[in-house]
């Protein structure tokens, strides 16, 4: 163990990047000599709208986003952004197509559903157990947006390429892989995501709403619940979660300058999961559950030949400063969640001790 500290795997919440933490110990009591600690100072202050607004640019500039994209913070995580996608965007009676490639795209459509929305399920890799992307399937042309889970944290799979939509604003839930690597925003019309994963502590989700999408908001919809309203109040027309903003403006800062973009961090992602997943291939111990061409640079999930092994596995890698490896309760096995706080040195210990374990036990 580092400093008393494990390699931690967990999927949310998840690991930070321990410089964030150390700059947010350094001035939790006194931040910038205001006499207050971070979580006292007043979200109206001007060490507020520091914090604010470079979290801001910095999510802008590293996406390289231009002025018809505004980015946003709401409490509720993702699953508010559930109902409020329908909420705001469906109001006209025009279709929506939703792609179901698991447990949080599911969700996504019960609540498009819940309100009597007309959307249409385009594709679903249901069928096998929501182990592959789908591809090759019919949209409809005059949808409002098409909604995809850009990766999927329980099943593990990820989409390596956005599908193209011939127009239609993609929508997408981005809460496991946002700020990981770099992508084309142009298409997307929304992209929200969860804090908790790969950008901050839980408590808030940043969006990131394109400008046209706003002329579909109707104004008989709660305020709170409209994306007009944290657009032209720059996300503070109520007390916003200021601490987890902090520390997602420290995660951005970090990203950006100690690893210089997302370009280098996608380059450190793809070494540390081809680490795992090479391992898991050359063996008959570990099996991976998902289909090669759509696994999650995220979330690797794996399975040992008996749930008892697996059990057994999990405790020992806890008592080997490997914590958080156990897959998620719906299904089972084994899942080490390796976001962008997650060293390639913690990946790394992971691997021998799989080898280890592997040479004891099979």
């Amino acid at each position: 163990m580092k400093d008393n500290r494990i390699y931690n795997f967990n999927a949310g919440p998840a690991a930070l990047p321990i410089d964030v933490l150390q700059e947010a110990q350094n001035s939790f009591l006194n931040f910038k000599g205001s006499g207050m600690s971070i979580t006292e100072i007043s979200h109206r202050s001007k060490w507020f709208d520091e914090i604010m607004n470079d979290a801001v640019i910095r999510a802008k500039r590293l996406l390289n986003l231009d002025e018809k994209f505004h980015v946003i913070f709401i409490q509720g995580g993702a699953s508010l952004q559930f109902c409020m996608i329908p909420m705001n965007f469906l109001a006209t009676g025009k279709p929506a197509d939703y792609i179901n490639t698991g447990t949080w795209s599911s969700k996504a459509i019960k609540e498009a559903q819940i309100q009597g929305k007309l959307i249409q399920v385009a594709a679903s890799s249901e069928d096998k157990g929501f182990s592959y992307i789908p591809k090759d399937f019919p949209l409809n042309k005059d949808s409002a947006y098409v909604h995809i889970t850009s990766n999927n944290t329980i099943k593990g799979t990820q989409w390596a390429e956005f599908p193209e939509t011939n127009g239609v604003p993609l929508v997408a839930d981005m809460s496991s892989d946002f700020m990981s690597r770099p992508f084309d925003a142009q298409p997307f019309g929304l992209i929200y995501a969860g804090s908790q994963k790969n950008i901050g502590p839980a408590g808030v989700c940043m969006a990131i709403i394109r400008e046209d999408m706003l002329d579909l908001i109707p104004d008989n919809i709660p305020t709170i619940l409209s994306y007009k309203t944290f657009v032209s109040k720059n996300s503070m027309f109520n007390t916003p979660p200021c601490f987890t903003i902090y520390i997602v403006q420290l995660v951005l800062k970090w990203v950006e300058e100690t690893i210089g973009g997302l370009e280098k961090m996608d380059q450190i992602n793809r070494k540390k999961a081809k680490l795992l997943y090479d391992l898991i291939d050359s063996s008959d111990f570990y099996r991976g559950t998902a289909e090669p061409d759509s696994r999650s640079l995220m979330n690797v999930t794996f399975r040992l030949p008996s749930e008892n092994l697996e059990k057994i596995f999990i405790q020992a890698a806890l008592e080997n400063d490997l914590g958080g490896l156990k897959g998620h309760r719906s299904v089972g096995g084994c899942r080490a969640s390796i976001y962008n706080a997650t060293s390639l040195s913690a990946v790394e210990a992971l691997c021998d001790f799989m080898k280890t374990f592997e040479k004891n036990n099979g």
